[in-house]
């Protein structure tokens, strides 16, 4: 199978981005992006369409088994890890773009920084400070959650989401449900106060993220929970309070 890879490449922030255009011989349509892109990369004096010489290709990966997240990248403009996208799914068009996140900011060709990510979550003081116990009540809630990769996938789609800005996103209130779920009633408070201030009061409830996420979590069913948990519940329970 011949397919056409367009990479968006840039050296570096200041630079222009520019793209190339790679003829791709694969051996099988079952081949993921991630192997083209090793290939590609192992390739020597690879040369693009124009007859240009195309250096390394720079992305980032880890697992290459679709648990850690590092390779996502915009696939033919939609989030994905490049690790779980085949090429049976561009078998129609023989065309796949790649291009880097466009949330975060830039490093290198396919490569961006998300370090954003866990700078918010230790904002909102997103752990435990010793161990908890599940209960067959919090048990689902906490496995499904604890499966967030942190990719950012869900973040690229989220119309409410800038770097460095008030709303955390899905990173963050996916966790944030596990947490809220575990933790003892007094220690809530410090997270509850943040995550109604990070995610609740900025979230527009557009839901773009639920069907984005590469590893399939419930993300709305995360967010009603959080919501629960640390809004209503306290809202109605000091309604009661305060009309005996």
């Amino acid at each position: 199978m011949e397919i056409l890879v367009e990479v968006r490449r840039q050296h570096s922030p200041a630079d222009v981005p520019y793209y190339q255009t790679i003829k791709y011989q694969a051996a099988s349509d079952e081949e993921n992006v991630a192997t083209v892109l090793r290939n590609l990369n192992a390739t020597p004096e690879l040369r693009d369409t124009e007859n240009r010489e195309v250096g390394e290709i720079h992305w980032q990966c880890s697992c290459l088994q679709k648990k850690c997240g590092a390779c996502a990248m915009l696939i033919n403009g939609l989030p994905r890890l490049a690790c779980d996208t085949k090429l049976k799914d561009f078998r129609e068009n023989r065309l796949l773009r790649l291009e880097p996140l466009k949330k975060f900011p830039i490093v290198r060709d396919l490569m961006v920084d998300r370090s954003i990510m866990m700078k918010n979550l230790r904002d909102i003081a997103n752990w435990l400070e010793r161990e908890a116990t599940l209960t067959d009540k919090n048990e689902e809630l906490a496995y499904d959650a604890s499966r967030c990769l942190q990719c950012g996938c869900c973040l690229e789609v989220c119309p409410n989401f800038e770097v460095g800005g008030k709303f955390y996103g899905a990173a963050a209130f996916v966790p944030a449900s596990r947490i809220l779920s575990e933790l003892p009633k007094a220690r809530k408070y410090q997270l509850i106060k943040r995550y109604k201030k990070r995610v609740y009061s900025g979230c527009g409830k557009s839901l773009a993220c639920h069907d984005i996420c590469p590893v399939g979590i419930d993300v709305e069913n995360k967010l009603v929970n959080s919501n629960a948990v640390a809004v209503w519940r306290r809202f109605f329970s000091n309604k009661k309070t305060e009309n005996p």
